[in-house]
C-alpha cells in the first residue's frame, strides 16, 4: 500500500505534468482567454495533443478517459497555481474558465451505453433530436433564516435541496428563504441526441439520450445538426410517485460539442478502397457498371436508374458572394401505374445512400416531414421542436413515397424545403429555421390508381403544380403489355424467385452438385456490378472531392439545347421551358462528370443530360394537338390550349348575353365552335365553370358569368 506521502506526491506530479503541457502548449490560448474573460469563458483542449506530450502524455489522456472529473481539478490547480500565465498585480485567475476536451478517440452510439461507463468521459455521436430554450439554473444558492443569518448549499442537477435548518450554530430556525441576488446561476439547456440512421440495420429503434449543457456552449446547436458530444456520464435515481427506484436513469453531462459540418465524414474510405475507386473511375463503362448497381432484382428501367445514379451523385452547391445560395440537389419524381417497383427503388436507394430516410406519404404528416414543436416532460412543461425526417435526412436523400396520397396541407410543406432547402417554423412561440440540404425522391401513382392513355398527363396526377415544376426530373412508368418485353419480364422474375428457393433449400438441406460458385453463376444476373458497400464509398469520395467546371464544349450543347426549346415559342404557342429546367441540366451535367470523377464537364455529359431531359419533357410537357412542348401543363397544370378556351368561352358569354349577362349555353357553345374547338370540349368547360362556381345557371339551358 503507498503511504499518504505518496498519493500527495502522485497528485502534485500531475499537477505539475499538466502545468509543463499548458506553458508548451496552451500559453497562447489561456493568456488570449484571461484577456477576453468573461466574454470567453473556455480553454479547449485537444485529446491528441495531450496524447503525444512525451512520457506522462499517455497515462494523462488516460486519466481524462478515465477520471475526468480528477483532471479537470489538477488542470484548474495548474492554471491558478503553477503560474502558467503571468498576470498583472493583484489580477486574480476566475474560478470559472471551462476546461473541455475534442477529439476523443473512440466514438459510441448511444445503444452502446454501459453501467461501468458511469463516470467516465465519453463521445457520443449522433443526430440532435430536440433542444429546451437556454434557461438560468441554480448552482449555488444562499438561503436566509428569519435573523439574518446567511445559509449557503451547493445545487447539482435535478432536484432542488434546501437546507433543513439555519447553518448557523445555536440558531434553530427551519424556514428560510432564498435569496436569488446572492445565489449564482449558470446558463442551462436540455438537448437529446439521437443515433444517427446510417448506423442503423434493419428495423431497430433509434435510441436517444439526454445530455445537459452548460455555460457558454448554450445554444450553439438546434434539432437537425449531426454532432459529437463528449461528456462525462452521470446516472440518476429515478422516483416515481415519492418512491425510489433501483433502476438510474442516465445522462450526459456535457463537456464539449463539436458539429460534425463534414459530410459523408462517418463513411471511412481506406487507402485500398481508394485504389479501387480511382480504377472504377477510369473505366469506360462505368455509367453502365452504376446502373446495374442500382436495385439489380428489378429488371429494365435504364433510364429512370440513370436518372437516380446521377441523383445520387448530385450536382455542387453554389455559395454566392451576396450570400444567397443554388442548390446543388436533384430533385425526382417516379409517377407509375401500380406493380412497377417503384417502391423498391426507394427502398434500394436509401440503404445505398450514406445518408437516406424513407417514409411513406400515407403515414407522413408535415410536422413529421419538417419539424414539430412538442410539449413534454424533456423540457420540464415547455415547447421544444423535434426534428422531422426531411430534417434528419441533412446532406442525405429523403425518398417519400405515395406522395398522391399525402394530405393537401402536409405536401405544402415540402415547397421551401426543396427549392430553399431550410424549413421555417414559427409554433408555439419557437421561430426557428432548419437545414433540408437533401435531395427529394418522391413516387406516386396516378389520380385513377392507372394512367389514361387518352388523357392528358397533367390531368392525372394529383399534384399541386407548383410541387411538380420544383423537380428537375418527372418519370412517367406506364404499365402496357409488351409481349417481348414482358417474357424477358417474366423470365427475369422467375429465375430470381428459382435461385431464392435454391439457396433457401441448399442452406437447410445441402442438394448434391450445388456448389457456391453454381450459385453464385445462377445470381449472376442480379448481382451489382459493384458491391452496395463499395459504391457508398465510391459516392461519398466523388462528393467529398470532386467539383467539376463546365467546360465550353458543354456550355454550348446545353444552351443550344435549351434555346432550341425556347424558340418553339411564339406569342400564341405555349411557352416550352423555364428557366428553372435549364438550372437542372447544368446540376445534372456536373453529376455526370462526378461519376467519372472528372474535373470538367464535357460535352458528352452534357450530350448525356440532354437525352435524359428530352424523355422527360416528351413525356410529361408534350402536347399532341399542337405538336410542341408546353411546360405549362407541369408548371400551371392548365396547358396553353385550354387557358385560350376559357379565355373564349368567356368572350363569347359576355358578348352574345343580354342586359343582365345571361346568354344560351347552346349559342356559347356553337359559337366557340366554329373558332376550330370541338362542341364536347366546349360542353365539359362550361360544366368545369359551373361547378367551380365561376358561372351559375339561372335557368335550363342559360348561363351567367358570376
Amino acid at each position: 500500500m503507498s503511504g499518504p506521502d505518496e498519493d500527495t506526491a502522485e497528485i502534485t506530479n500531475r499537477v505539475a505534468d499538466w502545468s509543463r503541457f499548458l506553458k508548451t502548449r496552451y500559453k497562447k490560448e489561456l493568456t488570449e482567454l484571461l484577456r477576453e474573460y468573461p466574454h470567453k469563458r473556455s480553454l479547449v483542449i485537444d485529446y491528441h495533443l495531450v496524447e503525444s506530450f512525451g512520457k506522462p502524455g499517455t497515462q494523462m489522456a488516460d486519466e481524462i478517459l478515465e477520471n475526468p472529473g480528477m483532471v479537470i481539478e489538477d488542470l484548474r490547480e495548474a492554471i491558478k497555481n503553477q503560474h502558467v500565465v503571468k498576470t498583472k498585480k493583484g489580477e486574480q485567475i476566475p474560478k470559472e474558465i471551462n476546461l473541455r476536451f475534442i477529439n476523443l478517440p473512440i466514438k459510441i452510439c448511444a445503444r452502446d451505453i454501459r453501467s461501468e461507463q458511469i463516470n467516465k468521459m465519453l463521445s457520443v455521436e449522433g443526430i440532435l433530436r430536440k433542444t429546451t430554450e437556454v434557461r438560468p439554473r441554480i448552482v449555488e444558492a444562499i438561503f436566509r433564516c428569519p435573523a439574518g443569518h446567511m445559509t449557503r448549499r451547493m445545487q447539482e442537477y435535478g432536484r432542488f435541496i434546501e437546507p433543513e435548518q439555519c447553518g448557523t450554530e445555536g440558531c434553530t430556525f427551519r424556514k428560510l428563504q432564498l435569496i436569488a441576488k446572492r445565489s449564482r446561476f449558470i446558463d442551462a439547456q436540455k438537448v437529446r441526441i439521437q443515433e444517427s440512421p446510417e448506423g442503423l440495420r434493419g428495423g431497430q429503434q433509434p435510441q436517444t439520450l439526454d445530455v445537459d449543457v452548460t455555460d457558454d456552449i448554450t445554444g450553439t446547436v438546434a434539432p437537425g445538426d449531426r454532432v459529437v458530444i463528449n461528456g462525462i456520464l452521470r446516472s440518476q435515481q429515478r422516483v416515481t410517485y415519492g418512491t425510489k427506484s433501483t433502476t438510474f436513469d442516465i445522462y450526459l453531462e456535457c463537456n464539449s460539442i463539436e458539429v460534425a459540418e463534414k459530410e459523408f465524414e462517418e463513411v471511412n474510405i481506406t487507402e485500398k478502397d481508394e485504389e479501387e475507386i480511382l480504377r472504377l473511375s477510369a473505366d469506360p463503362t462505368i455509367y453502365r457498371k452504376i446502373v446495374h448497381s442500382i436495385a439489380p432484382t428489378i429488371y429494365g428501367n435504364e433510364d429512370v436508374k440513370e436518372a437516380i445514379a446521377l441523383q445520387l451523385f448530385g450536382g455542387i452547391t453554389k455559395e454566392m458572394p451576396d450570400g444567397s445560395r443554388l442548390r446543388g440537389d436533384i430533385h425526382v419524381l417516379l409517377i407509375g401505374d401500380p406493380g412497377i417497383a417503384k417502391s423498391q427503388i426507394l427502398r434500394y436507394v436509401v440503404n445505398l445512400s450514406p445518408r437516406g430516410i424513407y417514409t411513406s406519404g400515407q403515414s407522413s404528416t408535415s410536422a413529421g416531414l419538417t419539424a414539430t414543436a412538442v410539449k413534454d416532460e424533456f423540457g420540464d412543461g415547455r415547447w421544444t421542436l423535434e426534428a422531422g425526417a426531411l430534417v434528419l435526412a441533412d446532406m442525405g436523400i429523403a425518398a417519400v413515397d405515395e406522395m398522391d396520397k399525402m394530405q393537401k396541407e402536409d405536401r405544402s410543406a415540402l415547397h421551401e424545403a426543396m427549392e430553399q432547402q431550410t424549413i421555417s417554423v414559427a409554433k408555439a412561440g419557437i421561430t426557428a429555421t432548419l437545414r433540408t440540404r437533401c435531395a427529394l425522391l418522391g413516387a406516386a401513382n396516378p389520380k385513377l390508381g392507372r394512367f389514361d392513355e387518352y388523357a392528358d398527363i397533367g390531368e392525372q396526377i394529383n399534384m399541386p403544380p407548383s410541387l411538380l415544376s420544383r423537380f428537375d426530373l418527372i418519370f412517367i412508368l406506364t404499365d402496357k403489355p409488351d409481349h417481348k418485353r414482358d417474357e424477358a419480364i417474366a423470365d427475369f422474375i422467375i429465375r430470381s424467385h428459382g435461385v431464392g428457393e435454391l439457396i433457401a433449400q441448399h442452406s437447410r438441406d445441402p442438394i448434391e452438385g450445388v456448389t457456391d460458385e453454381y450459385i453464385t453463376q445462377q445470381l449472376a444476373p442480379v448481382t451489382p456490378d459493384i458491391e452496395a458497400s463499395m459504391l457508398r464509398k465510391y459516392l461519398a469520395y466523388a462528393k467529398r472531392t470532386c467539383f467539376p467546371i463546365l467546360s465550353s464544349e458543354a456550355k454550348e450543347t446545353l444552351i443550344a439545347y435549351y434555346m432550341k426549346l425556347r424558340d418553339l415559342a411564339d406569342s400564341n404557342k405555349p411557352v416550352p421551358v423555364t428557366a428553372r429546367q435549364l438550372e437542372a441540366l447544368v446540376r445534372l451535367a456536373e453529376a455526370s462528370a462526378r461519376v467519372r470523377l472528372s474535373k470538367t464537364i464535357e460535352s458528352s455529359d452534357a450530350e448525356r443530360v440532354v437525352k435524359i431531359v428530352d424523355t422527360c419533357l416528351r413525356q410529361v410537357a408534350y402536347d399532341a394537338k399542337t405538336g410542341t412542348f408546353d411546360i405549362d401543363k407541369v408548371a400551371t397544370g392548365i396547358s396553353k390550349g385550354k387557358r385560350d378556351l376559357i379565355r373564349m368561352i368567356k368572350d363569347v358569354i359576355r358578348e352574345n348575353g343580354d342586359v343582365s349577362g345571361r346568354a344560351q349555353i347552346q349559342q356559347v357553345i356553337d359559337l366557340v365552335a366554329q373558332q376550330g374547338f370541338g362542341k364536347d370540349e366546349v360542353k365539359k368547360q362550361i360544366d368545369i365553370f359551373l361547378r367551380q362556381g365561376e358561372a351559375m345557371e339561372p335557368k335550363n339551358g342559360v348561363i351567367k358569368l358570376i
